[in-house]
């Protein structure tokens, strides 16, 4: 690329400047650390503590921010939160480096180059909000005008829920089915496991203060995961009273203080759930209260062993004979010892210790054990762990969460304004393919979940169609995504792309509109939804500071500003519905501009919970001041054991260990595509035939890559220090990476187990090179003994070739700050339930020594 870092900066912080002196941009500084404007010192001003929401990783923080003189200066959780206790942890304070950011983008910004691609200069100049504007309502009027609507599409990545505006209403009154969401990067395949026996697609919570055995897989909830402060504060609490252990290949934060560490091999997850069900089974451990029990008392569970359905009587859970019949009788210690590597005695000890301490057992299942080429099933087998010893919605266990009675979008006035051009093309396929032959994406439904990474396939072969206008907001998916180089060659193919963002990203880099936005913590209204400790919470984020930059709110403001340039040209569909649906719910008033209708949205949405009209069950809020004043909202703690007696999510209404509700949706997609469920599973790269389709199981591990090649597996984890891929550009994120286990500060390091270093003669500090079936990169040996040998972890994060002066080296051109785990690891996809596979040893490397 033959723009210089240093030269997109100038224009940058001359656009900057020029919006200043014309007095759009905001009149804070942007170091948080200058001298203040005022006779006091740093410290001496009079500030105070503002409410907001943390939105560094998915445990969506409630949170406060001191402000002195304007501007951010610390962090914390929010006093009045039962879900976080009114702690942060250390990626609430990393916010303050992505506010105050120098690099971020200040102004509009067009491409003046047509040529895309990496190694392009996009050569950016800044251009006015209103040209901006015109030239992105220009571009999706012709689509209107030449009756295609559908090749518009709106990519989101992490949102707050005021996404209707942009995601839904936008989308489909404008006449497009391409609301692609990030979600399928995140967690499906473990949401998976968990419907598929739970009958619950959503992340659980965790009564980690009442357990007294604590099976951590495939995740480090101290560090990442869904409730970061709440387990760093119970944690060692629970150490006290009970045993915990964890499953997975690295030593992770959790696992280097647990009781136990069970470092498998990657993807054999499946092998060691059924073990320790084997164990439970054979030695007569089930929770009988949750389970049920054999007519005359005698355990028939032997190894290897048939038993009849008939004699089993079961309670809370639906399949126990079947499941053992068809998966589990033949899964001895000893087999998935053989399989996983983890010791037999090992698997024994905690199925026995699951079951001493039953039912009050929280099964921990995180993305490692699920998003795998083949995970699906294997989620499913750690979750039904939890249903062998009475955890499931019990004390002490995984729970599902209160309601929180929040507005709902209003479909109907979305339908009256949805013109018969917008009607019929909003339902035309997605660009991401689910619900084909080869891809159920089955939440609930064949089609129902979303295939981020795919969107990628469908945009580069135009199949079902080719997309022309292409809206992406807080999303990066050429770096987030496995497979970057597809993702570069999708982006490179569209015609038009606008990218809503704070910071210039590989995304951006493919846009021929930027549109600057605000930073969620700091400078923007929204509510989000969350769950930790039995509360569930609605927590606002608010704008704290001053914007510091002529900056909008990506998912009310753009839908707004974009339906006034729509309605200037004849369509004014958009600019109707959003008017009608978001009046201020107190006085009536219709939104005049962007910013008053980001509040009205906000305020329609939380109204149940402040408004004193019904009870809430959960803070008694006095008014729209009174939630703002306090930023969020506690539900009542939550009802241990509401779904039990026949109140499950399945279609047997009970806890499924042979899953009648997953036999029904795959049946249902291989009848829409004439074919039997075999066909569709061996689609999808899974084993299972017959009856093993239906019930949690094993599934060899799927791997890109021969072991004499490429003998190494490459396993990808989140930094306690990740902002989501944000936080790169931050000095802090280099200055404190030792937080994590095995890292070293300042480099991107590659952990390598001493066994294997030695046999490679590599030394700790060597730099090396990995290499994968599809890509190379250099990053630095960190000689540890908390990874598995045979497999070398790495954090994902670095190898930024566009974000910013700290997060990248050479902008625009080359990673010079170590290399992105998702050029290395192969595209693939968990198919049935559209995720992107990250985990599961799928990714085969060899190591050098450079």
């Amino acid at each position: 690329m033959r723009i210089k870092r240093r030269d997109f900066l100038k224009l940058s912080v001359a656009a900057g400047a020029s919006a200043a002196i014309s007095g759009c941009a905001g009149g804070s500084s942007t170091n948080a650390l200058a001298t203040a404007e005022t006779a006091g010192k740093i410290g001496v001003s009079p500030g105070e503590w503002k409410p907001t929401t943390c939105q560094g990783c998915t445990t969506w923080c409630p949170a406060e921010v001191f402000i002195q003189d304007g501007r951010a200066v610390k962090v914390r959780g929010n006093r009045y939160s039962k879900q976080n206790d009114g702690k942060v942890c250390p990626r609430g304070h990393l916010s303050l480096q992505q506010v105050y950011d120098p690099d971020r983008i200040k102004v509009p910004m067009k491409r003046t180059n047509p040529k895309k691609g990496r190694g392009e200069d996009p050569k950016f100049v800044p251009v006015s909000w209103d040209e901006a504007l015109n030239t992105v309502a220009d571009k999706m009027m012709e689509l209107r005008k030449n009756g295609e609507p559908e090749k518009y599409c709106l990519m989101r990545g992490r949102y707050t829920y005021m996404r209707d505006l942009i995601y839904d209403v936008t989308t489909k009154v404008f006449g497009s089915p391409n609301n692609i969401s990030h979600s399928s990067t995140c967690a499906e395949a473990e949401k998976f496991g968990a419907y598929y026996t739970e009958g619950l697609w959503d992340y659980r919570d965790y009564d980690i203060g009442n357990s007294k055995y604590i099976l951590i897989w495939g995740c480090d909830p101290v560090a990442s995961n869904r409730m970061v402060p709440a387990t760093i504060k119970r944690l060692g609490d629970a150490l006290d009273r009970a045993t915990v252990a964890a499953v997975d290949p690295r030593l992770t934060t959790s696992a280097a203080k647990a009781n136990e560490w069970l470092p498998l091999m990657p993807g054999t997850d499946g092998a060691v759930a059924l073990g320790i069900a084997h164990v439970i089974l054979t030695k007569g451990l089930w929770y009988k209260d949750f389970v049920g029990d054999f007519k005359d008392g005698t355990n028939r569970f032997k190894a290897g062993a048939m038993v009849e359905e008939a004699d089993f009587i079961e309670k809370e859970t639906h399949g126990i004979v079947k499941w053992w019949n068809i998966a589990v009788k033949d899964m001895t210690a000893a087999k998935a010892a053989e399989l996983s590597g983890v010791p037999a005695d090992q698997i024994e000890r905690v199925a026995t210790g699951m079951a001493a301490a039953a039912p009050n057992v929280c099964v921990w299942m995180g993305p490692g054990a699920a998003m795998q080429a083949r995970g699906g099933y294997s989620a499913m087998a750690v979750h039904a762990l939890g249903g062998l010893v009475g955890g499931i919605d019990n004390e002490g266990g995984s729970l599902q969460t209160a309601k929180i009675p929040v507005n709902k979008m209003d479909g109907d006035i979305l339908k009256k304004h949805q013109d018969e051009l917008a009607q019929k093309h909003s339902k035309k396929e997605k660009i991401d393919q689910r619900g084909r032959l080869e891809l159920p994406a089955a939440n609930k439904k064949s089609g129902g979940g979303v295939s981020t990474n795919n969107a990628a396939t469908g945009i580069f072969n135009k199949d079902p169609y080719d997309i022309k206008v292409l809206v992406g907001y807080m999303n990066n998916f050429p770096f987030s995504c496995n497979g970057t180089e597809l993702w570069e060659n999708a982006m490179a193919s569209v015609p038009f792309t606008v990218h809503l963002t704070t910071n210039a990203s590989e995304f951006t880099m493919f846009a021929d509109i930027i549109l600057p936005c605000t930073v969620n913590m700091y400078e923007r209204y929204g509510y989000v939804k969350t769950k930790a400790n039995r509360y569930a919470t609605c927590t606002l984020l608010q704008p704290v500071i001053d914007p510091l930059w002529d900056v909008i709110q990506d998912e009310t403001e753009f839908p707004f500003l974009i339906a006034e340039k729509l309605k200037d040209r004849g369509f004014s569909n958009l600019y109707d519905c959003l008017v009608e649906m978001y009046p201020d719910p107190e006085t009536g008033a219709i939104p005049k501009d962007s910013k008053e209708l980001s509040v009205y949205a906000l305020k329609y949405y939380t109204k149940p919970l402040w408004d004193g009209e019904k009870d809430s069950h959960g803070d008694k809020i006095n008014g729209w001041d009174d939630m703002l004043a306090r930023g969020m909202w506690n539900s009542d703690p939550y009802e241990y054991k509401k779904h039990w007696g026949g109140k499950f999510g399945t279609e047997t209404k009970k806890f499924e260990f042979y899953s009648e509700t997953l036999k029904k949706v795959l049946g249902a997609h291989a009848e829409k595509h004439k074919v039997d469920v075999d066909t569709v599973l061996e689609k999808c790269n899974y084993t299972a035939r017959g009856e093993l389709a239906f019930v949690p199981h094993h599934e060899p591990p799927l791997r890109h890559g021969s072991k004499d090649e490429y003998p190494f597996d490459f396993i990808d984890y989140k930094s306690r220090l990740n902002r989501e891929g944000r936080s790169q550009n931050a000095p802090w994120y280099y200055e404190f990476k030792h937080v994590d286990p095995g890292d070293v500060g300042g480099q991107d390091s590659l952990r390598i187990n001493p066994v294997d270093a030695g046999k490679l003669g590599i030394k700790d500090g060597d730099r090396v090179r990995v290499t994968s079936t599809v890509a190379t990169g250099e990053c630095v040996a960190r000689v540890w003994e908390g990874v598995r040998p045979g497999t070398v972890s790495k954090s994902y994060g670095q190898g930024h070739w566009a974000y910013g002066r700290t997060a990248t080296g050479d902008f625009g051109k080359s990673a010079t700050r170590g290399v992105n785990n998702n050029t290395i690891i192969p595209w693939e996809l968990e198919r049935l339930s559209g995720s992107n596979a990250r985990n599961g040893g799928h990714a085969a490397v060899k190591i050098e020594k450079i």
